[in-house]
């Protein structure tokens, strides 16, 4: 069978990482956005709004994928209205797919706000979860747009017959600009910005961050294991986590960071200090250094996210991630976590995203 894939979200850390890999192993792969990124030239671009069924309608008209890749969702103000937003776009599209009758497979990627709560009560009192996380983890009380996504794609599996699987990463690290979540990125950002102003490299979370174990979620290996669930019997109709498959220390790690930028760490010291607080004033900054060094993004709201950094890094808790039921299913790819940040760090040289 011919495998054609349709990446709902191409232009980002995981749609993107995703594509190539499609790409490199031979499907003919359709990456759908609102502003597609025609970066990739083995992509086939499509423009549609996944809030607007007339739109997905006419960019899909002649596309019959036999696989889909869910990688996107949209941020509001309140988790309600992620909840209704967010559902809605898994709905338009799996709607428009039905009358076509070829999709075979559908992936869905969310995350570890499956056990850690809403942005709006992220990982704290109340919503403290046992870890390592594990996928039989039931639901939290409370509104979860993860939720909602998923149940879409349940319906959705249950009315036309094709099998499902969702994927959910702990923090993905990995190329990407204009993305919502990018921790990555942000760090590097944040470090440049430190060593051209001489500041230091401040730890701008928790204590338990600091001193915890933790892990994250290579793109790559995230983009693997999407392909590796999409094609294995085995592994469909299931709920993944999707980790590096190491674990590591933010003490360690914050220093080997700084190391490579040639800059001076602090560590945690006895409060949490926000890259928000931190990188409030340094757009004007980052204009400055882009200039400078020729950089091709001069607007450091395209690669820094800072809000998100200080959620994952303020955490009460340490967040580990079992990966016991892909491995079980022979999903056995690794990836070591000081590497995933230095190649990322390299990859972000070589574009002249920093200097």
């Amino acid at each position: 069978m011919k495998r054609i894939a349709l990446v709902v979200g191409a232009s980002g850390i995981t749609g993107g990482n995703l594509a190539e890999k499609l790409i490199e192993q031979g499907w003919k792969t359709y990456g759908l956005s609102r502003n597609p990124d025609r970066a990739n030239p083995g992509l086939i671009p499509v423009a549609a709004d996944l809030l607007d069924v007339e739109s997905l309608q006419a960019g899909l008209d002649d596309i019959m994928p036999t696989h889909v890749f869910i990688t996107t969702w949209m941020r509001n103000d309140t988790e309600r209205e992620n909840v209704r937003v967010n559902a809605l776009m898994v709905k338009n599209l799996l709607s428009v797919l039905s009358a076509k009758k070829t999709v075979k497979h559908v992936a869905l990627v969310t995350g570890l706000k499956h056990y850690l709560g809403p942005f709006e009560a992220y990982a704290k009192e109340g919503f403290l979860p046992e870890t390592p996380l594990r996928e039989e983890h039931p639901r939290l009380n409370v509104e979860n747009f993860y939720y909602a996504q998923e149940d879409e794609l349940y319906a959705g599996a249950a009315r036309d017959g094709y099998t499902w699987s969702v994927h959910r990463p702990h923090t993905v690290i990995g190329k990407a600009v204009g993305n919502a979540m990018n921790m990555g990125t942000t760090l590097a950002a944040y470090a440049t910005i430190c060593k051209e102003t001489g500041r230091a490299f401040s730890w701008p979370g928790s204590k338990a961050q600091w001193e915890g174990v933790s892990d994250v979620t290579d793109a790559r290996i995230l983009a693997a294991h999407l392909i590796w669930a999409s094609t294995t019997d085995a592994a469909k109709n299931q709920a993944y986590n999707v980790v590096n498959g190491d674990v590591f220390r933010w003490n360690r790690l914050w220093k080997k960071i700084a190391d490579y930028f040639e800059i001076v760490s602090v560590g945690f010291n006895n409060e949490i200090n926000p890259l928000e607080v931190q990188m409030v004033d340094d757009s004007v900054q980052w204009t400055a250094i882009a200039s400078k060094y020729d950089l091709i993004e001069a607007n450091l709201g395209r690669l820094a996210s800072a809000w998100h950094t200080d959620l994952d890094l303020g955490r009460p808790i340490e967040v580990m991630t079992s990966m016991s039921k892909s491995r079980k299913l022979g999903f056995l790819d690794y990836q070591d976590t000081e590497e995933t940040f230095f190649s990322l760090f390299n990859a972000l040289r070589e574009a002249r995203l920093i200097p």
